[in-house]
């Protein structure tokens, strides 16, 4: 090394920090290629006796200098923490798996027994994850409980690999006794994709340890958001919960898995298309549980201040809350100001982060053209052949699912239910209340298609208007009775069919009469449509879609505030 290069170096070690078993090298800068230009950095690891924790991070370490790092590292056996993230600016990518490989095997012929592992930043692609490969299913992390991967461009063959050595480990740790319980999982910007997500799903699922688990800008829709959601139900110790690009039906499947997960603490859905549906959701799970939640972002999520304020009133009983984020989403300015009075009201407006960056109410024009497209899906004449078809085979029974455990439908109910007319409704008889027998509760579009076509049915003449109040009973009080989740669902869906809500663009909707809320009006009044549901309509019920309707929204708007009241 040139003597200027030498007196940097010398510079640069003196301000190491040593101390508390840690030896940190972090952030100075230091470009070391070769042997030599490690040799001091090597003497003063060699001289630092029971080395717990290595910070390499900030610096570039070429392959040779690796191997000098790598041979002093054979005879520290009390290393724990490895912190080795951004270790190779400017070095090829081709370099980096021999680089890793080394410090890797120094790890496991020492036999350490390293608790965490940072490697962000480092942008090795697949072929840097073959490099710890051996690591990650050694003895030498069986007792990991933070790996942190972000930022490494491991892309969906490198997510496999990673997949395939954390199982390995815990089959083997698990074969001797203590398995692998990994706490902590970070991996963001890693082009994961659904394959990458589903393969490190199973991996957590088996591990059932994690409490952190953070894997933005991955890549992940649809599919691969059900896998991990599916597998943290498996990890009942979980406390923060992060992911994005959700859409709704990705939303209720993360929530069903949230109400599993009495630790949470952290829910960080910001700039994710949670919609008002998946707001109203995730809203039933914080009346369900969560009991010590701290913070909630559902920032930048495309939120209407129905579903906003629906949100504020589900924590009104959490008292660990600390910030509540509905900042970016499509409130308006009356609907800021209704949050912001709605959370004083409650005594936690101090909770509210900033709301400066509201979008503004949703354009009309946007929910007109979500109306056409539904006017293009639909026909105003029944074809009871064609409909038939469509809700059963042969035998009556439904198409969608022929398992044993749903009974068939009589070929007058699903006549009724592929055209409903009140003639047919007085024909079912007593069979009427049998209809909830054929909604499925957890299928919210099913069950706000069926309630609308009773009510459509809504009429003056006394018989039918009981048919009708009967059915309707029967069906709500079997939805309604379920889970918060599958309630709320329910309720934000029939909401959407009804146009008071906007949610989904190409969800079926139905035009509006006076029958629907008169129908609501009377399931209002019973027993089974408790205060919550009740407070949850009634957010709503300011709404220019009711204006056609206003002398029956009035009835059904006095009726919410009754119940409502009742509860005080």
């Amino acid at each position: 090394m040139a003597s200027d290069d030498i007196a940097q170096l010398a510079d640069a070690l003196s301000k190491t920090h040593v101390g508390d078993g840690e030896l940190s090298y972090k952030g100075l800068g230091l470009k070391l290629d070769d042997e030599e230009s490690v040799k001091d950095l090597v003497r003063e690891i060699e001289q630092y006796q029971d080395l717990k924790a290595l910070r390499l991070e900030g610096n570039t370490f070429g392959v040779e200098a690796a191997h000098g790092i790598a041979k002093v590292l054979e005879s520290k056996d009390q290393l724990q923490r490895c912190y080795w993230s951004d270790m190779f600016t400017g070095r090829l990518r081709s370099e980096i798996p021999t680089a890793l490989r080394s410090l890797g095997s120094a790890v496991m012929c020492a036999g350490a027994r390293l608790t965490e592992l940072d490697l962000s930043d480092n942008a090795f692609g697949p072929d840097g994850v073959k490099g710890i490969e051996q690591l990650l299913k050694s003895p030498s992390c069986h007792t990991l409980r933070e790996l942190k991967l972000n930022n490494c461009g491991m892309g969906i063959g490198g997510g496999k690999i990673l997949a395939d050595a954390l199982t390995e480990c815990h089959r083997q740790s698990s074969a001797l006794g203590a398995p692998l319980k990994l706490r902590v999982f970070i991996a963001g910007r890693n082009r994961l994709e659904n394959e990458g997500a589903n393969a490190l799903a199973k991996a957590f699922q088996l591990m059932g340890s994690l409490e952190e688990v953070h894997m933005p800008q991955n890549g992940i829709n649809h599919a691969g958001v059900i896998s991990l959601a599916s597998a943290m139900r498996h990890n009942p110790s979980s406390q923060k919960c992060t992911q994005h690009i959700l859409k709704n039906t990705s939303l209720l499947l993360v929530t069903q898995a949230l109400r599993h997960l009495r630790n949470i603490q952290v829910i960080n859905f910001g700039d994710c298309l949670v919609r008002s549906e998946g707001a109203i959701a995730l809203a039933a799970v914080l009346r369900e549980g969560l009991p010590i939640l701290k913070e909630l972002n559902v920032s930048f999520g495309e939120i209407t201040e129905a579903a906003a304020l629906v949100v504020a009133q589900a924590i009104i009983d959490k008292p660990h809350m600390e910030k509540v984020d509905l900042n970016g989403n499509c409130l308006g300015e009356e609907g800021c100001d209704a949050l912001r009075e709605a959370m004083e009201n409650m005594d936690k407006g101090d909770l509210l982060a900033s709301l400066s960056d509201d979008e503004g109410e949703p354009d009309e024009e946007d929910d007109e053209d979500d109306d056409n497209e539904d006017d293009d899906d639909e026909s105003d004449d029944c074809n009871e052949d064609e409909e038939d078809d469509e809700i059963s085979s042969g035998n009556g029974s439904p198409r969608k699912d022929d398992s044993p455990e749903k009974p068939q439908i009589p070929a007058e109910m699903a006549s009724f239910l592929s055209c409903p007319s009140a003639e047919k409704l007085l024909q079912l008889g007593e069979m009427r209340t049998n209809l909830k027998q054929h909604v499925d509760a957890s299928d919210p579009h099913n069950a706000a298609d069926v309630v609308l076509k009773i009510a459509s049915l809504y009429s003056e003449d006394p018989e039918t208007n009981t048919a009708v109040f009967e059915s309707i009973d029967a069906v709500l009080k079997k939805i309604l009775s379920g889970s918060d989740l599958h309630s709320y669902c329910f309720l934000s869906t029939l909401l959407v069919m009804m146009g008071l809500l906007k949610g989904e663009g190409k969800m079926k909707k139905v035009s509006l009469v006076p029958g629907q809320l008169l129908c609501l009006e009377h399931a209002v009044q019973q027993e089974y449509f408790h205060h919550h549901h009740a407070s949850t309509l009634h957010t709503v019920m300011n709404n220019d879609a009711l204006k056609s309707c206003s002398g029956a929204a009035e009835r059904l708007s006095s009726a919410l505030k009754k119940k409502c009241n009742d509860q005080h």
